[in-house]
């Protein structure tokens, strides 16, 4: 019971840090890993900078919430429980959101491929 309540505590944790609950976890966790995945995509080609970051936010979004979420019930419940639908649509539309903002950011040319900035 207590390794069960460790480690929900643990996923709720990362899921924490991942998610966008917190004030500063995009400037400080979610934008550097996203741009980072990013990078590496553009290193291969410039035009796959731009829908590899969205698609590295979005996940590290998304599994933020499913690790809260399943760290929550490893914490609480004697049972596990799956993760409905319910949860992951929502959990999705606040993905969007914040993608939407991201959007904004690249489209206002203040995050760019690195070598942009040089130029």
């Amino acid at each position: 019971m207590i390794k069960q309540k460790i480690k929900g505590g643990v996923l709720a944790t990362v899921g924490y840090i991942l998610s966008p609950l917190s004030w500063w976890n995009d400037i400080l966790v979610n934008i550097p890993i996203a741009y980072a995945f990013g990078f590496l995509f553009g290193l291969i080609s410039k035009s796959l900078f731009f829908p590899a970051m969205i698609i590295a936010y979005w996940g590290t979004n998304i599994l933020g919430f499913i690790l809260i979420h399943k760290g929550a019930s490893e914490i609480f419940s004697k049972t596990e429980k799956k993760y409905a639908k319910k949860e992951f649509l929502k959990d999705l539309l606040i993905s969007i959101i914040y993608t939407s903002a991201i959007l904004a950011l690249v489209k206002l040319g203040i995050l760019k491929f690195p070598g942009d900035y040089f130029q």
